[in-house]
């Protein structure tokens, strides 16, 4: 392509040079020049000649005359380059005393290149510990670097655990609008500062800038999800920010759970068992099936009738048969909780279950079984072998509590337990 492009631009400059000939030699024109007294005459071709020759004399003069001055600047420019490249590898490499020096040579001799060689500056005295020198690297960055000592100062200020002073530096007329990793930056300043709500409505703009990978967002949607809930000050403002979320956040077990507790909070025991409900409905999770058990709520009746209900679906589920026992407890049914909590240890339930085991044998009055139970708790949590209950389940029981009902997928199939 350059190349038929530069044979076309001669081809035209050709026929502008031969139009220009005929011209001339139809009428080749006359130029008198009258200096002190001497006249000089010549055509109009020999007079442009003579003036194209005098202005690439000049030309040819300036450019030697300016030679030096040239060599020297290319050589300041070629040394700057090498130490902006020598600091960001000793940077890279964890050299970061030399990557200082070096950057902040590289930002003294190209003023261009400033913002990116102090805010290199800055991290590298941030990774020696030096939080003085990085902000000095970021003060010397001027208005033309705006955006860059903005960022630079809320990296610091997040790593000094200053996020207001993060949000400051980013909110600033002259950094606006914020890049990528700016508003990457604010939203984590957002969160940090108990501002979850607000971190979670950058993921849009963060999302069109790709600000981060779209893994890290996802993971980062549900956790500012779940902040946004904990944080909601009011029944009013946690429904809105509720019914804003993404179905596919709504059966997300830490989400469902932080509604569920703030909702709970906010004596909402309707929508607290509800979103709960419907999110084990929806799809099972262990978690969830836990918390339910433990709502600061009521209506244990109501729970507890749809524990029994999922436990047909899910024989073989510890959480569940934990949360029935700890509600057949709450009901002043401890024989029944009992039977729970054995068969939630026959299905692999640990420390929790021995915990609830001491909490119902204390209420009962059993404090020798109490402090076994307690001791086992511990010893479950630490991997330890377990000691034995005084009352000893009999070989029926003890096949009861193993034996789950059989589940099948939609082919009929057996499935393996997990």
């Amino acid at each position: 392509m350059n190349l038929f492009r530069n044979l076309l631009f001669w081809i035209v400059l050709a026929l502008v040079g031969a139009l220009l000939a005929q011209l001339l030699l139809a009428d080749p024109g006359y130029v008198l020049v009258r200096y002190r007294g001497m006249d000089y005459t010549t055509t109009v071709a020999a007079g442009l000649l003579i003036l194209f020759g005098v202005l690439f004399a000049l030309w040819l003069v300036w450019k030697l005359v300016t030679l030096p001055f040239r060599a020297w600047r290319g050589h300041r420019d070629r040394q700057s380059r090498a130490r902006l490249g020598g600091g960001l590898e000793a940077l890279h490499h964890g050299h970061y005393a030399r990557a200082q020096k070096l950057l902040e040579q590289a930002a003294a001799d190209d003023e261009s290149a400033a913002g990116v060689a102090r805010s290199a500056a800055a991290q590298a005295a941030l990774a020696r510990g030096d939080t003085a020198a990085a902000r000095a690297q970021v003060d010397a960055l001027g208005e033309r670097h705006a955006a860059s000592r903005a960022i630079a100062a809320a990296e610091i200020a997040l790593a000094d655990g200053r996020p207001t002073d993060a949000l400051v530096a980013l909110d600033a007329p002259a950094a606006q609008p914020l890049p990528p990793r700016g508003l990457a930056l604010r939203a984590d300043a957002l969160a940090v500062s108990g501002q979850g709500a607000q971190a979670y409505g950058m993921l849009g703009p963060m999302r069109q800038q790709q600000a981060l990978p779209e893994a890290r967002l996802s993971e980062l949607e549900t956790r500012w999800a779940e902040a946004s809930l904990h944080e909601a000050d009011d029944a009013n403002v946690l429904a809105d920010r509720w019914e804003a979320l993404p179905k596919p956040l709504k059966s997300e077990p830490r989400v469902v759970i932080a509604y569920a507790d703030r909702a709970a909070e906010l004596r909402w025991e309707d929508a607290s068992a509800r979103s709960i409900e419907q999110a084990l409905d929806a799809r099972w999770d262990e978690r969830l099936a836990a918390r339910y058990g433990t709502l600061p709520i009521a209506r244990l009746e109501q729970r507890r009738g749809n524990a029994e209900r999922w436990l047909q679906s899910q024989p073989a589920s510890p959480a569940l048969l934990l949360t029935l026992a700890r509600l057949a407890r709450a009901q002043g049914q401890w024989p029944q909780a009992q039977d729970y909590l054995h068969r939630a240890l026959a299905q692999g339930a640990g420390s929790e279950a021995w915990e609830e085991f001491g909490h119902g044998f204390a209420g009962a009055g059993d404090d020798a079984s109490a402090r076994i139970a307690y001791a086992n708790a511990l010893r479950a949590a630490r991997g330890e072998a377990i000691e034995p209950l005084p009352a000893q389940r009999d070989l029926r029981q003890t096949i009861y509590d193993r034996a789950v009902t059989e589940e099948r997928d939609e082919h009929g199939l057996p499935r393996l337990r997990e």
